[in-house]
């Protein structure tokens, strides 16, 4: 396996008029790992992978992909990458094995019908191969858009959040699919507004309005990241936001459902316990209050908030 990046980008710019999408970017994607590109909207998340398809061309700085220009010699770059756009692109009216035939010979397959029987195994949709695609649920769809992706043996695969609006049976399904094809070997770039779908990463890349934030597995994220912090299950939970924005030794808050995430300063005295009195004493009900590792939610809106000040 070669030792070169597969995606090379340094100090990618991109402009949309003066407005800049992507800023001075500079990753690497290693073969045969998954890598993450994280964001909220407008990061630059979807224009940096439109740049490594060489779909845009950029303001400034270069892209290599698979060895290549992607914008100079794109179409030799086809044969070497699959894309699976966010949105289902596949043509509602073909059944399943007509779209995979119909990608298959697209891109020059030979012998392609072992090929598309062994990806409606791997992706489970053999039942229903005679099926026309537009009848197909939402996971479905999915899984049959990534077949044809896959159906020409890419050397890379490019997703851009390939589980927005797909029920959580079917996103775990999803990637459960992409563990198995990149243990193949198969190098995987996506985006994904999903943190716990970060976590499966090799790397991540967090972005913030274009610009590069970190880069790092999640697991090492995590750790530089760490602070004390606590979970608590308050009621109501605003008031108790509230009350523990004026704790001192809180450093920050945040909500994520009916819980509330607190961070607090290294080396601060402040416990799960006291926390929770001062909020009994207040008048609230306290459920939950415990100690807690950040996620990379944590640490990525904690990552923001300090880019924000600087």
């Amino acid at each position: 396996m070669s030792t070169e990046p597969i995606v090379l980008v340094s100090r990618l710019t991109h402009r949309y008029a003066t407005t800049p999408a992507v800023d001075e970017l500079d990753l690497g994607v290693e073969p045969g790992e998954m890598f993450g590109l994280i964001g909220p909207d407008g990061a630059g998340k979807t224009t940096t992978l439109r740049a490594v398809l060489g779909l845009v061309r950029p303001s400034s700085g270069t892209v290599r992909t698979c060895g290549l220009d992607p914008v100079r010699q794109r179409r030799a770059l086809t044969a070497k990458v699959g894309y699976l756009a966010q949105r289902f692109s596949l043509y509602g009216d073909l059944t399943v094995d007509e779209n995979i035939a119909f990608f298959a010979e697209l891109h020059g397959v030979q012998n392609w019908r072992p090929r598309r029987d062994s990806l409606l195994e791997l992706v489970r949709m053999t039942p229903f191969r005679g099926r026309l695609a537009d009848r197909l649920s939402g996971g479905m769809k999915q899984k049959l858009a990534l077949a044809c992706t896959l159906v020409h043996t890419p050397e890379l695969l490019v997703l851009d959040e390939p589980t927005t609006g797909v029920d959580p049976v079917s996103r775990r399904d999803f990637w459960k699919l992409l563990a198995r094809v990149q243990r193949d070997g198969l190098t995987i770039l996506l985006t994904t507004p999903y943190l716990d779908e970060a976590e499966r990463c090799s790397r991540v890349a967090l972005l913030d309005r274009g610009r590069l934030l970190a880069l790092d597995t999640p697991d090492r994220l995590r750790a530089e990241g760490a602070q004390p912090m606590v979970e608590l299950l308050a009621r109501p939970r605003r008031r108790a936001a509230e009350l523990l924005r004026g704790v001192d030794g809180v450093t920050g808050i945040e909500l994520f459902g009916e819980r509330l995430h607190v961070a607090l300063r290294p080396g601060s005295e402040v416990s799960a316990e006291a926390l929770s009195k001062s909020l009994r004493e207040a008048g609230c009900e306290v459920e939950v209050a415990q100690p807690m590792a950040p996620s990379l939610e944590d640490v990525f809106i904690r990552r923001i908030e300090t880019a924000s000040r600087d």
